[in-house]
């Protein structure tokens, strides 16, 4: 899978993915969606992304926990 939108650059928001090397980090805008934004007020509150920007950074952050295991508590 790739990704034409995410950037990382060292120097840039400490190495971590950001979108089409803008300021704005993949976790900020997957988080404005966990908090129940929509695309359009994402897009109208950081008006240098566009609607593929916030699906290719959902996409990301899905690929990334995908590749790797998180500490979670055991269900009861």
């Amino acid at each position: 899978m790739t990704f034409d939108r995410i950037t990382v650059d060292p120097n840039l928001m400490g190495g971590a993915p950001t979108i089409r090397g803008l300021r704005i980090p993949v976790a900020t805008v997957v988080s404005m969606i966990a908090d129940g934004m929509t695309v359009e007020e994402i897009c109208t509150d950081l008006p240098d992304l566009s609607p593929p920007d916030v699906t290719e950074a959902l996409r990301y952050a899905a690929e990334a926990v995908r590749e790797r295991r998180l500490p979670l508590r055991p269900s009861a």
